[in-house]
């Protein structure tokens, strides 16, 4: 039983992890939850649930963010590395 209990942790603090990049991403941005949600092309409730980590963002959705923090250049580059250093686009830094 500890190694499922090892997963659940893990899935929980995933989605801990996302909710404080969206809360970290949209404050950079100057955003409110609503216009950070139509920035992405989702509902408010989506990026509310994000933020509370209550659910995690689609895969979809994950390469919009992605994408916006490309866009949003130095400001954004440390999230861009410590949330999607896995994915794709690796720097050699």
């Amino acid at each position: 039983m500890p190694a499922t209990s090892a997963k659940l942790n893990s899935r929980e603090t995933d989605r801990l992890d996302l909710a404080n990049l969206m809360r970290e991403m949209r404050q950079r941005l100057n955003l409110s939850q609503a216009k950070f949600a139509a920035k992405l092309g989702v509902s408010f409730q989506s990026v509310n649930r994000w933020e509370n980590g209550r659910t995690k963002p689609l895969p979809i959705a994950l390469k919009q963010i992605e994408q916006l923090l490309h866009q949003m250049g130095d400001s954004g580059k440390d999230l861009l590395i410590q949330y999607f250093s896995d994915s794709g686009s690796r720097s050699d830094d």
